[in-house]
């Protein structure tokens, strides 16, 4: 593989994945020479990637952005802002999915697509009209109230994991992934399947404790129940998007797909409507 140009983008996934498309739509409105975008698989091997990548340049001048997810490696900051950790720049929001969870976007998908069924008899669109924004955002909102446990439980794993020695060894999961729930969302079952992998992961260190992590389920019950942390609606900061997703689906199943939303509103979002975005930008110009 060989740079085209000297600056690159790194971004997770592949080219059809929502960071690569996220990063294009960054792009648009750049007059400058647009740099490389470069999809380098999981987080876990973007350093390898990286001198990989270049290794097999002649580039002299490396120039890049390393582009990811924040998922639960860092609390989102007070200011809306990129997040720096090492050589790399995290999202605000958990995930590219939570910058497309937004009621008045997947509204005006559903009623285009209404209308085109409206105006094309042959559409296979079986969803009628749409319900409205007001319904649309209790979708969102009773998905993620339902999450609430599971994710405290997820962020309570996540700072035990700042303080093992041995990352990896630690998830905030235990169903293979955001986007798998568990069978239960309740604090009881959620915690009870965490504990089973502190007491796994005790083995490899002791800095890891129940107590340290009963103490971080107690700090996030608090923090997720405050009234604005509702009516301000941080939990498309603060939930995994791949999570509110898969929980909307399983609640509202005769509701739209949103993998099909997603591959539309990506052309439709306002980048100017995110100030870490808009930083992104700011940073591409400058490399």
């Amino acid at each position: 593989m060989s740079v085209v140009g000297d600056k690159v983008i790194f971004c997770e996934g592949k080219q059809t994945s929502l960071d690569f498309r996220l990063i294009n739509r960054v792009l648009e409105n750049l007059s400058i020479n647009k740099p490389t975008i470069v999809p380098s698989g999981s987080k876990f091997t973007f350093s390898v990637f990286v001198e990989g990548y270049f290794s097999r340049s002649e580039t002299i001048n490396k120039k890049y952005i390393v582009f990811r997810d924040r998922d639960f490696d860092v609390k989102p900051t007070d200011n809306i802002q990129l997040i720096p950790i090492g050589s790399m720049l995290l999202t605000h929001r958990a995930c590219v999915e939570n910058y497309l969870l937004d009621s008045n976007l997947i509204h005006n998908y559903w009623v285009t697509r209404y209308i085109e069924k409206q105006n094309n008899p042959i559409s296979r669109w079986g969803h009628g009209d749409s319900p409205g924004i007001a319904a649309i955002s209790t979708w969102i909102e009773q998905a993620a109230k339902s999450l609430q446990d599971y994710q405290v439980v997820r962020w309570a794993l996540a700072d035990l994991i700042q303080l093992s020695a041995s990352r990896q060894q630690l998830r905030t999961t235990w169903t293979g992934g955001s986007g798998k729930l568990p069978s239960l969302l309740t604090l009881q079952h959620c915690q009870s399947e965490a504990l089973t992998l502190i007491n796994q992961f005790q083995q490899a260190t002791s800095i890891v404790t129940q107590d340290r992590f009963l103490e971080s389920i107690a700090a996030y019950q608090q923090h997720f129940s405050q009234p604005n942390f509702w009516s301000d609606r941080q939990y498309l900061i603060w939930f995994h998007g791949k999570d509110i997703q898969k929980a909307m689906q399983q609640q509202q199943s005769q509701y739209i797909s949103l993998n099909p939303f997603f591959d539309w509103a990506l052309n439709q979002i306002n980048v100017n409507e995110h100030p870490d975005l808009i930083e992104l930008q700011n940073r591409i110009a400058l490399l």
